[in-house]
């Protein structure tokens, strides 16, 4: 009977339907483990297919491919550790979410998911079928428990693990960043150790899939809840992990301990890292956007610089006769700060030539939001000519505030193929601006220092369509409208919640109206990097014909 037991536990990056570069990831783990003399290399769940995969995985030449790809990796792996490696299983007819164990050129052992998620970003219940709970697989004389993700979050699996003789329990994860997600994660998971007595490893992805960002942060904890190894969030890592059998059970030795930064640069880490991973796994190299001078587009330069480096982010002016010598300045101060091409392009003539087109038609009208939203939309239409032509993916630069209540323009502001501060109200952006000038880390390919001037942060928002235009012509100031967002949208509230909580009725209200009306515009947005449990996209899915308002 062993009394050691090394475990090499890869939290690495895979890309969703990418089988081979998936599988050379495994192998690259995988040869690191024999190096280091584990006993199992562990990756995490569904890696050979990437996930989230959504309805990919029910397509029979795909799941058959990835099954395929997983008896290659046992073969490949044949002389040295166990390999344990997440991905479909067909059994009975029925689609699952499996957990393989290969060892001696074989799979040796699955594992099956029991408790499937049906719930923000998660379908499982629609993709995949329920097995029953299992007992725990043997490797090296070692009984190990696998609940998969979501299995973990219950108790029945785990305890029924222990019950059937486990000896420590592995949990391999598929699990997506939210802001503070990572308190909820050990708690469960010290909850799971207190009810078995066994130690626990938590090993999770890594890397960004379309708007979801997984943060890694792979841990281990011992009887009782001490955090034994704590691997760093937001970057692949590999770490060897020995567990040693006592008088009293497994316990694993003191690794090391990763320092979990604060919810700022967690959020900022996330943006920057599904942003590079969106252009690497879909073939992009380089980034425009239109760069206003104001906030918001001024973080998300400095994001797009921080993920691809300041050589494959061009920033566009496209001035008309309301934009401000302030703005102007600002924004040639923020493309210089940053490093990056900067281009100068007026609209006064494309302008004045789609008035004169329009002029016949619109014989009578006053001017309103229509001339506005033209602006706008040649803004879009200049961008757009530019990302075709040079090959450069165009970034919207909308944040969650302006996206709730529709403050902005379909087929203009809107145009674009990413949005890395999509889910960030307005009032973080101002906040998440000033942490960045105040800090710099290794993983950042932008410059150090005050990159975004005070003046952005400081002077009042406007969009800069009209004479002397403010946000808050339009909208409530931003600490009010992100206040009643936060209730409406992230707690699911009602106006009556918003009233209580100091707003006034008649702002509630108008928020409210604002916030539905505006579905059809986020059913055509495109996606952004998720930074809550209520994100718009798959977190949150309301009909675009909606009649029915909240009394109060």
């Amino acid at each position: 009977m062993a009394d050691r037991f090394r475990l090499t536990l890869a939290q690495m990056n895979p890309t969703v339907g990418d089988l081979d570069g998936n599988a050379a990831l495994a192998r690259k783990a995988w040869e690191a483990g024999r190096e280091a003399g584990a006993d199992m290399v562990a990756l995490p769940e569904m890696f050979i297919t990437g996930y989230n995969t959504q309805d990919l995985v029910m397509k029979p030449a795909f799941h058959q491919a990835a099954i395929a790809k997983i008896e290659e990796l046992a073969r490949d792996c044949a002389e040295g550790p166990a390999l344990a490696v997440g991905g479909p299983a067909v059994e009975d007819d029925g689609l699952f979410n499996a957990y393989y164990i290969l060892k001696n050129g074989r799979t040796s052992a699955s594992v099956l998911k029991h408790h499937l998620p049906n719930e923000t970003v998660f379908d499982e219940v629609r993709i995949y079928d329920a097995a029953e709970i299992g007992g725990p697989y043997v490797v090296d004389g070692v009984r190990v428990g696998s609940p998969i993700c979501e299995d973990a979050w219950h108790e029945d699996v785990a305890e029924t693990l222990a019950e059937t003789g486990a000896e420590f329990l592995l949990v391999p994860n598929g699990s997506p960043y939210y802001r503070n997600k990572m308190e909820v994660r050990q708690n469960l998971m010290v909850a799971r150790v207190v009810e078995t007595g066994l130690p626990l490893i938590y090993l999770n992805l890594v890397g960004g899939q379309d708007d979801q960002v997984f943060d890694g942060g792979t841990f281990a904890l011992n009887p009782g809840g001490e955090l034994a190894l704590q691997m760093p969030v937001f970057e692949e890592a590999i770490a060897h992990l020995d567990l040693v059998r006592g008088s009293d059970g497994w316990r694993a030795e003191k690794g090391d301990l990763a320092l979990l930064p604060d919810a700022y640069e967690q959020d900022y880490n996330a943006m920057v890292l599904a942003l590079r991973d969106y252009m690497r796994k879909t073939g992009f190299k380089k980034v425009l956007l239109g760069l206003s001078g104001g906030i918001d587009s001024a973080i998300v330069a400095t994001i797009a610089v921080d993920a691809l480096g300041p050589d494959n982010v061009r920033c566009v002016m496209l001035p008309s006769e309301y934009t401000s010598k302030a703005s102007l300045d600002d924004a040639r101060e923020i493309a210089e700060n940053l490093g990056c091409r900067y281009d100068f392009v007026p609209i006064s003539e494309a302008r004045a030539a789609v008035t004169n087109t329009l002029a016949p038609l619109f014989e009578g009208t006053r001017p309103d939001v229509t001339e506005e939203n033209i602006q706008s939309r040649l803004r879009g239409l200049l961008l757009m000519a530019l990302s075709n032509k040079f090959g450069e993916m165009l970034l919207t630069t909308g944040n969650k505030s302006e996206v709730a209540v529709g403050y902005a323009t379909i087929y203009g502001d809107m145009a674009g193929g990413y949005n890395p501060i999509k889910d960030m109200y307005k009032t973080r952006v101002f906040d998440t601006c000033r942490w960045r000038n105040a800090n710099h880390r290794g993983w950042m390919m932008g410059p150090a220092g005050e990159v975004i001037p005070p003046n952005v942060i400081q002077k009042p928002p406007s969009a800069e369509l009209r004479e002397d235009q403010k946000d808050s012509d339009s909208l409530p100031d931003y600490p009010v409208l992100d206040g009643i967002l936060e209730i409406l949208v992230d707690q699911d509230g009602s106006i009556a919640d918003c009233v209580a909580a100091g707003y006034a009725r008649a702002d509630a209200k108008r928020v409210e109206h604002l916030l539905y009306i505006s579905e059809y515009k986020r059913f055509q947005s495109a996606p952004g990097t998720r930074l809550s449990k209520k994100a718009f996209w798959l977190d949150r899915r309301y009909p675009i014909v909606n009649r029915w308002r909240d009394g109060g």
